[in-house]
């Protein structure tokens, strides 16, 4: 009788064992496969900000990611994940293990997009840019560009973000905010625009906002970067002189709904950032120049040109004298005409 005992008590007690033991190699062999087998194909999924394992999971199940819940459950339990994944954006291979998928999501690894600001893109530019990538909530970006207290928090002493945002190819994901976006760029202008730099604008009689501002006009004038120092040179003969800059961008920048063409009516716009109409540099900067324009006006050529115009081929004729300028005026008028 005691034996019968001890043998029904040994198999009360391996029974559970024989069960976890058996739940174990199962787990282990749902984590070490691949979701898809023999498959490849990628799948992207967006977690929402704020969202519970279990949500998570349910978006993970809708896109075929996940094939059993159960078992997806144990093994985020055994990882201890189930509090830790990361919100966000993720692409994500069906040749993935669950286990790696897990892993991914406990790293936070979302989808990252290379997004190309171009040199002298303007905010509203920038704005477009950002908003191809569905990265941008336009009202926050606009509104951020102008507040003061933002604009202090990144060394920026102007009411406008507009010349720091600098252009480069930059990794975003779709759960960075506009406010991180934004002081993203802003780090890289200060990672560019050296202390030295902003020396010697200092020594050239440009405070770091007129730096910046000189710097876009040169580069809303020209993208050759052999032209850029000419086209400074000219700018600082003009300001030298006290003749107005004259620069055809500035005519348009606060423009709301601009076509592309600058017309002479523009020229007559009273507009504080308009040169035909005000001496010296606009208020602020009308674009978001590279590091060639910011060395153009630092390192501007020997010349005393004091006129540029169009050849139509995006380069440019320089003039020391109006003579001069006109007559190249009418040359490329005539040319564009027969052509």
């Amino acid at each position: 009788m005691k034996k019968k005992i001890i043998k029904i008590i040994v198999y009360v007690l391996s029974v559970p064992f024989l069960a976890a033991v058996v739940f174990g190699a199962l787990l282990i062999i749902y984590a070490k496969s691949p979701i898809e087998p023999g498959s490849a194909s990628s799948v992207v999924v967006d977690i929402p900000t704020g969202s519970s394992f279990l949500k998570a999971t349910k978006i993970l199940e809708r896109s075929g990611l996940v094939k059993n819940r159960p078992l997806f459950y144990s093994l985020a339990m055994v990882k201890n994940a189930s509090r830790s994944i990361r919100a966000g954006e993720y692409e994500i291979s069906t040749d993935l293990t669950p286990s790696g998928l897990i892993d991914k999501l406990l790293r936070g690894e979302v989808k990252r997009y290379r997004v190309t600001i171009h040199e002298d893109f303007n905010l509203r530019e920038v704005a477009s840019r950002l908003n191809e990538f569905k990265m941008l909530d336009e009202k926050a970006f606009f509104g951020l560009a102008g507040d003061e207290s933002f604009l202090n928090s990144m060394g920026i002493l102007a009411n406008s973000v507009e010349g720091y945002l600098y252009p480069d190819t930059y990794l975003l994901n779709r759960s960075m905010t506009t406010r991180q976006i934004i002081r993203m760029m802003v780090t890289r202008f200060w990672m560019k625009i050296t202390p030295e730099m902003i020396n010697q604008a200092a020594e050239r009689g440009l405070s770091l906002h007129e730096f910046v501002t000189f710097a876009s006009l040169v580069g809303r004038e020209t993208g050759y970067k052999a032209e850029k120092p000419l086209v400074a040179a000219v700018f600082h003969n003009r300001i030298k002189r006290r003749i107005p800059l004259q620069s055809d961008p500035t005519t348009v920048y606060d423009l709301e709904n601009f076509d592309g063409r600058v017309l002479r009516s523009h020229y007559r716009r009273d507009s504080p950032y308009n040169t035909y109409q005000i001496r010296g540099l606009p208020p602020g900067p009308i674009g978001n120049p590279g590091l060639d324009s910011f060395l153009a006006v630092l390192n501007p050529a020997d010349v005393d040109y004091l006129y540029f115009v169009s050849q139509k081929d995006g380069t440019h004729f320089f003039s020391s004298t109006l003579e001069e300028h006109n007559r190249a005026v009418r040359r490329f008028r005539e040319a564009s005409r027969s052509n």
